[in-house]
């Protein structure tokens, strides 16, 4: 018997039980579509929190203060101290101490309270230098952005972020209103231009006042001089481990710490951040897919099932091939095909589905999904090959079947 014979034989005999054939797919399909969604997910995951973290800026350093101790011993963690200082920011932006850093951006924030008429909002304000917008990679879509002149004379304006002028105003066409950040009156010169939210930050939800504003009129206090971040940005993405070194031994000398693991500071990459979160979100890609795999060994064992039922009720089929001349590869290649064609069936509509659902279900969850021509590939393959690998025991049961005893059969 020919392939082409053994394929119309077995697509006869799929298609003499359909609906059993049609649930055994179903298995597959399942599984298929769950491994190309969950994969699409964990790419998709990657991809945003890349986005997020490149949208912070390009070529970036972090720079964070160190941590605070109360008078009881706690200790609050890095980021909560007062460690880092203006003085610091405008020694990192002397060409001669750091050559390899393009531009610094210090900036100082707290949570407060904008009110606007009858309106109020609470966001995080951020005191902020003119380099804010380059460093940080931020454009204005209407009025202008904070300039040096307005930070030396302590100006009462404020840049808004596109979702903070909505709430407060239900428009972003606000230039020229005023609005009150605790008890103080500041006039609105600009808003940003939308730029998405992180993955713990709305970069749109924010206000921006001169960082001497900030230091002096909002925070005040014994913190008054101190940032919260100084953000620093390389002159090329190559040139970061070098800016890295030399902001590290810069602030060191300047904080007068001999040993780099007693630093009140920490410097983190944006490299690093990225490389982070990936590892992350691959790990987690890595056991749903497995999960999701799962089901395409349930999937596997239906084949088997169903071929060995088949074989039961085609054994006097199978004695009278045998006993007419067909040899046991010829009766081992019919079950074969027949357990390739409910995989591959099951592979082409699984993928199918994963595919539509992948191209519908952003827009209902809010979360990317990577369509990746390797899963959807691989998901064929493996497929068939689920067909192939629970099909050969039952064929070649079937195979083995003496010619005698299988005719005898009722």
């Amino acid at each position: 018997m020919n392939w082409q014979e053994t394929l119309r034989t077995s697509w006869f005999a799929i298609n003499a039980h359909r609906m059993r054939s049609i649930l055994t797919v179903v298995g597959i399909l399942i599984g298929i579509a769950a491994v190309i969604l969950t994969v699409g997910l964990g790419l998709g995951t990657q991809k945003d929190v890349s986005s997020q973290i490149s949208s912070l800026g390009s070529n970036l350093l972090i720079v964070s203060p160190g941590s605070t101790t109360s008078s009881t011993g706690v200790r609050g963690g890095f980021g909560t101290g007062s460690t880092l200082t203006l003085a610091d920011a405008n020694a990192l932006a002397e060409k001669s101490n750091a050559p390899d850093i393009k531009a610094v951006d210090a900036e100082k924030s707290s949570s407060e309270e904008l009110t606007a008429g009858s309106t109020n909002w609470t966001t995080t304000v951020d005191g902020v230098t003119p380099s804010y917008k380059s460093v940080r990679s931020r454009t204005v879509e209407s009025g202008s952005f904070i300039t040096q002149a307005q930070v030396n004379a302590n100006a009462a304006v404020v840049v808004l972020g596109s979702e903070t002028a909505d709430e407060l105003f239900g428009s972003t066409n606000v230039v020229g209103q005023s609005v009150t950040i605790d008890s103080q009156s500041f006039e609105v010169i600009g808003v940003l231009a939308p730029s998405g939210s992180s993955s713990t930050t709305d970069l749109d939800d924010l206000a921006l006042v001169p960082l001497s504003t900030m230091q002096q009129d909002l925070v005040g206090g014994t913190s008054a001089n101190s940032v919260s971040t100084v953000y620093l940005q390389a002159t090329s993405a190559d040139a970061l481990p070098a800016a890295y070194q030399e902001a590290k031994s810069l602030l060191l000398n300047r904080h007068a710490i001999t040993d780099s693991s007693d630093a009140d500071f920490s410097i983190s990459s944006q490299n690093a951040l990225v490389s982070t979160a990936t590892s992350v979100y691959k790990t987690l890609t890595v056991l749903l897919t497995g999960i999701a795999a799962l089901s395409l060994l349930v999937g596997g064992i239906g084949v088997m099932n169903i071929m060995l039922v088949s074989v039961s009720e085609r054994t006097r089929e199978i004695g009278l091939r045998k006993a007419l001349g067909a040899p046991p590869g010829a009766i081992r290649n019919q079950f074969l095909v027949e357990a390739a064609i409910l995989g591959l069936t099951g592979g082409i509509v699984g993928a199918g589905l994963g595919v539509l659902a992948a191209l519908t279900l952003p827009a209902a969850i809010g979360s990317t999904i990577v369509i990746s021509g390797a899963a959807v590939g691989l998901s064929l393959v493996v497929a068939i090959g689920i067909g192939l690998v629970f099909g050969v025991y039952p064929a070649t049961r079937a195979a083995r079947l003496a010619p005698i005893d299988a005719l005898r059969t009722e």
